[in-house]
């Protein structure tokens, strides 16, 4: 891990874009085991859309959607099964799926003939949030049943736990499951689900976490999307290759947000380099629901390597701008309205640019050709503006 690199603010002022762009901040406490996650997780999680009525063939349908329909090879890999898939546990303790499942490993080994990845999910709780079997005094046994099926990804759910830990332990209770899946010899990524709690950020990664939830449940409304995609501001110090700060899954295509809603909703998390788990049917995704998906410049900007997560650069009432510094020079632009349609201007000076710059739109795929000092644009009702700029 860097060493930290101490700045004296007294006699130097650096904004928050130039300690980005220099990749200043670090994440404090992080494992050594990165050899996962070096980029925000990429894939579908069955919760949004098919919450507890989940089945085997839900999964697969999505796996072969996934693998078909461009999304394998814009980067979407992880197929996750959500809460519900379990029936309890066996006599020797082993966990056992429920009949709407079957054959869990059948399940994996059918997602990974697809060259894709298999995940699943638990609570360090006796239930999970849905009720249904947790890992409680069983992380060991379940950590070497889910590499024995073949999982790539567990989200591990808080939920009940809070029956038999006070929050106080919660470190040492993701802590525990992340050494039995280090035990297994198995790369699987470790996502936490904890609301938030406890500023999970500046601990996430010291515990295994490979991404924590940073808030509650996400629900497909602009209201719910934009509280928790704009109040990411401030967390930007706390993510980078291999940790990831999560503001949950994408609500893309499950019809609750206009078309540019959703649109504002993948500009921001790509932004917020954030995981892209889409939740929606995709045996019944619209073309242009996909097309937000698979914008190829958005998810560039999200999967950047340099894995920097953007910031806010300006607010002016319902007016915000962030930025995100990209690994090649470049700098990620969104413009948002979080109101009714008006003009959304970025001062280049805040970008770290002086002189000329290059300007591009990521959603039309144009350039705009070269722009000195600021840029406006006119932005929609709840929607969004994402920009490339450079030298």
């Amino acid at each position: 891990m860097r060493a930290p690199i101490t700045i004296c603010l007294s006699s130097v002022r650096l904004s928050a874009v130039t300690l980005l762009a220099l990749n200043v901040f670090t994440v404090p406490g992080a494992r050594a085991q990165t050899s996962v996650a070096q980029t925000p997780p990429m894939g579908w999680n069955s919760w949004n859309h098919f919450a507890c009525n989940v089945t085997a063939a839900d999964v697969r349908h999505a796996a072969e959607q996934i693998a078909s329909n461009g999304m394998k090879a814009g980067g979407y890999v992880y197929v996750n099964v959500d809460d519900c898939w379990q029936a309890g546990r066996d006599a020797q303790g082993r966990i056992v799926p429920n009949e709407n499942f079957g054959d869990m490993k059948a399940l994996a080994d059918f997602v990974h003939s697809k060259g894709l990845k298999f995940g699943i999910y638990s609570s360090p709780g006796p239930k999970t949030c849905a009720g249904f079997t947790g890992s409680y005094q069983h992380e060991e046994q379940d950590a070497q049943t889910y590499a024995e099926w073949g999982v790539d990804y567990l989200k591990y759910d808080w939920c009940s736990a809070s029956e038999v830990h006070p929050v106080s332990q919660i470190k040492e209770v993701y802590r525990k499951m992340d050494d039995a899946l280090q035990r297994t010899g198995r790369p699987i990524v470790f996502s936490l689900c904890e609301y938030g709690w406890d500023l999970v950020w500046r601990w996430g990664a010291s515990v295994g976490g490979n991404l924590w939830r940073t808030t509650g449940d996400i629900e497909d409304k602009y209201s719910s999307m934009a509280r928790i995609g704009f109040g990411q501001a401030g967390l930007e110090a706390f993510a980078g290759p291999g940790h990831w700060n999560d503001p949950d899954m994408l609500e893309i295509g499950n019809g609750g947000m206009s078309h540019d809603e959703y649109l504002t909703h993948m500009t921001l998390w790509c932004l917020l380099a954030a995981p892209l788990l889409a939740g929606n049917d995709l045996t019944r995704v619209t073309p242009r629901d996909l097309a937000i998906l698979l914008n190829k410049e958005a998810i560039a900007v999200d999967q950047d390597p340099k894995g920097v997560q953007g910031h806010r650069v300006s607010a002016e009432g319902p007016l915000e701008v962030w930025a995100k510094p990209l690994a090649e020079g470049s700098v990620a632009v969104g413009l948002f309205s979080r109101a009714r349609e008006f003009p959304v201007k970025v001062s280049f000076k805040d970008l770290g640019f002086t002189g000329p710059v290059q300007v591009r739109d990521l959603w039309a795929h144009r350039d705009l050709g070269q722009f000195e000092g600021e840029f406006t644009a006119q932005v929609p009702a709840h929607g969004a503006v994402m920009l490339k700029v450079w030298k």
